[in-house]
């Protein structure tokens, strides 16, 4: 067996183009494979870990979904503010034991700024109920602080007491800054892995404090109020953008939800965070599974292309492997040196693939969760992951009989002969 491995590794390196070419072909094929599956375990991970303990999601009337990406992942943009008044009605309910008020649509470089209270440190968890911690400094006290979350504070360079400017908006880019009331770094967040890392938190009061001299999305004309001006006016917020509840009792969940979705102020919207996530992994199982099914077409074609590169080139080696039956080996060791050859290229592509992957999503990684607050995990290669490899390495062996068997049938004076 070993004699006819390094045979087949010697009869390799003589087709050297070949094999390199075949080798790509399978890995690349391997790697988009293990790359769907990977991103559709780690991406579930992620989004069922984003957010937990929340009884009910609330904000203006919109589709679930909706809600909650632009209030939970930071993706897209609200339909409508709710009042200050509906929240403080809603939130004196009896069955209600916390609420965690947000208010979007500011932003700093590119992330975005969420105006928030106190609460949202006490009683946010996500995953297994992890609660925030403050990795250094304090949680926001005066006006103008701010916390940040740990992506934040890496990609910008962010220390403990540094100073930054809110822009307005909540773009990438952004040309109106609200440059004469700026915030100073108060704290940074522990890493959760979690769209959490990659925004900036101030308080209600100094999200309304920065637009105290704006109305409209835009400031007001000839009117400027000082940044130590606004710390004397009455800064209680006039809308949010939504905000999270927390029941007493689960048991009160769908009593809560019906009054709060026929809320006679109002038009308003409370979800499920759990059922949304459920229907938003739906939404997205749908593509996932074509580009799956796509995925293993792909590894078939990679195979393919083996098949027809060990079948192309029987003609060429039917004198080679006459010589080796002219010195004394078997019908079945030419098989075995056929098997042994597509073995080497499958398990070569194989290895390949599997670099190429863990390289993918190591480059990939902070770009998803810079664009997406989607958080990949790098993790060892799953069971379901092993089973997948073990398939691909089982078609390269079946593969490789069928030329094996070709050539196996071929006679000791057929290979020795010249056709004409």
């Amino acid at each position: 067996m070993k004699t006819i491995l390094m045979l087949a590794m010697k009869s390799l390196r003589n087709r050297f183009i070949m094999v390199t070419l075949t080798v790509l072909s399978i890995s690349l094929s391997l790697t988009l494979l293990l790359g769907v599956e990977r991103f559709r375990t780690e991406s579930h991970h992620s989004f069922t870990n984003t957010i937990a303990g929340v009884d009910l999601l609330v904000g203006a009337r919109s589709g679930p979904i909706q809600l909650l990406l632009y209030a939970v992942f930071h993706i897209g943009h609200a339909t409508n503010n709710l009042s200050w008044q509906s929240y403080e009605e809603i939130k004196a309910l009896p069955e209600v034991q916390w609420t965690i008020p947000i208010s979007l649509g500011d932003s700093h470089r590119g992330y975005r700024v969420v105006g928030t209270t106190p609460a949202f440190f006490d009683h946010f968890t996500y995953g297994a109920r992890q609660p925030l911690s403050i990795e250094r400094g304090d949680p926001f006290d005066d006006l103008y602080d701010a916390v940040i979350g740990a992506e934040t504070a890496r990609r910008l360079g962010y220390e403990v007491g540094d100073t930054l400017v809110i822009a307005h908006g909540a773009g990438e880019v952004s040309f109106i800054e609200h440059g004469d009331k700026p915030f100073t770094v108060a704290g940074i967040l522990a890493p959760t892995g979690t769209p959490v890392d990659r925004a900036v938190y101030v308080s209600l009061e100094a999200i309304e404090a920065i637009h105290i001299d704006w109305r409209g999305g835009a400031p007001l004309p000839g009117v400027s109020i000082s940044a130590d001006q606004a710390r004397r006016l009455d800064l209680t917020p006039r809308v949010i953008t939504a905000f999270m509840v927390k029941l007493k009792s689960p048991i009160a969940t769908f009593t809560v939800q019906r009054f709060i979705n026929q809320y006679p102020a109002e038009p308003l919207t409370a979800i499920l965070p759990g059922v949304a996530l459920q229907q938003l992994w739906e939404l997205i199982g749908v593509a996932e599974k074509a580009l799956f099914a796509v995925s293993i077409f792909v590894v078939v074609v990679g195979l393919s292309g083996m098949l027809t590169a060990l079948l192309t080139s029987l003609n060429e080696r039917r004198r080679e492997m006459a010589i080796l039956r002219s010195v004394g080996a078997r019908p079945i060791h030419i098989f075995g040196l056929m098997i042994g050859e597509a073995v080497l290229v499958t398990s070569m592509g194989i290895a390949l693939g599997v670099a190429l992957l863990y390289l993918m999503f190591i480059i990939a990684q902070p770009l998803l969760l810079s664009r997406l607050g989607l958080y990949l995990g790098i993790s060892m290669v799953s069971p379901f992951e092993w089973l997948l490899i073990g398939l691909v390495w089982l078609a390269g062996l079946l593969v490789g009989i069928i030329p094996a068997w070709r050539i196996y049938r071929l006679a000791l004076m057929d290979g020795l002969s010249v056709r004409t």
